[in-house]
């Protein structure tokens, strides 16, 4: 499990094991993850979505406390992952990582609470799967502009973008910021700080 730029972020490459049968690996280690973040991933729900090529999904992210933290594999084609900071007061607050995960080296990226998250399918059929730390609530659920000048996210300029009507009529970051709907990083750290009070308790 490596840690990525952004706190709160970690990219894990399994291991593989081809023969002749085909591959095995272990796409997620609980206990790798708690040894990065000193608390375990509650699973909540599983989802997954297909995709076809140019399909943007997000900016989505979760009001804090509880947010929604997510552990995101792409187990058919490739897909352009993208994690953003979205916590205001953070050191890298709207900064932005890409992450390419596919059918290839199988790598899964750690998304924690209060980031936002989103990717781009780079083949037809991408097929994500998500295991999520809280059920869908959808009115503790939000979206950010994709294509949010400000967050200037270096989407692929050779594949025509697809959104949903909810992703492109998004508000942007800073609309978000004013109306007072993101989340705070003082707020993200202490429920971070108190999942990790409670798995050592």
């Amino acid at each position: 499990m490596e840690k990525l730029s952004i706190d709160g972020a970690f990219v894990f490459t399994p291991k593989q094991l081809p023969d002749k049968r085909g591959v095995f690996l272990e796409w997620f280690r609980e206990m790798d993850l708690r040894d990065v973040m000193g608390h375990p991933l509650r699973l909540a729900q599983a989802n997954c979505s297909v995709s076809g090529r140019g399909v943007i999904r997000g900016i989505h992210f979760a009001e804090v406390p509880p947010g929604q933290a997510k552990y995101v594999s792409c187990v058919r084609g490739a897909v352009l992952d993208v994690f953003v900071d979205i916590r205001v007061g953070s050191p890298t607050y709207r900064q932005h990582e890409f992450i390419r995960l596919d059918d290839t080296e199988r790598r899964a990226i750690y998304v924690g609470e209060g980031l936002g998250h989103g990717f781009i399918a780079l083949t037809d059929d991408a097929t994500v799967i998500y295991l999520c730390s809280t059920p869908h609530t959808p009115q503790r659920e939000h979206s950010i502009n994709p294509m949010d000048p400000e967050l200037a996210i270096g989407w692929p300029s050779d594949i025509k973008p697809v959104l949903s009507d909810r992703d492109a009529g998004a508000p942007t970051l800073a609309a978000m910021e004013r109306l007072g709907r993101l989340p705070l990083y003082t707020d993200c750290m202490a429920y971070t700080d108190n999942l990790r009070t409670r798995a050592t308790a």
